[in-house]
């Protein structure tokens, strides 16, 4: 993770200039007030994407909880060429590639 942008909220005034920065960002840049961190803002893509993966890692966290509650387990194999089926194999690549960088948060 980059160190984090940061800029006085007085620079909100030249909307152009911010609207770039956020553009060229993928994290969230922090705004100060007085030197201290007051809210962030972001591109809608950023945006949509956290949003994306906070859902994604949601629903992983979720269906692992209920694994562990239930003991029904599937053979790794078969659970992949399900997703295959079911998405694709682009998007079941995507789906895993997601799994394995996300798996230090679990």
């Amino acid at each position: 993770m980059d160190i984090p942008k940061v800029i006085p909220i007085n620079e909100l005034k030249n909307t152009s200039k911010v609207s770039q920065l956020c553009k060229e960002n993928d994290e969230p840049i922090i705004v100060t007030k007085n030197g201290y961190s007051d809210m962030v803002i972001m591109s809608v893509k950023s945006y949509e994407k956290k949003l994306e993966e906070a859902r994604t890692t949601a629903i992983l966290n979720e269906s692992f909880k209920r694994l562990e509650k239930s003991n029904k387990k599937i053979d790794g194999e078969e659970f992949f060429e399900t997703l295959r089926k079911k998405y694709g194999e682009k998007e079941w690549l995507n789906f895993y590639c997601f799994t394995i960088s996300r798996r230090k948060h679990w």
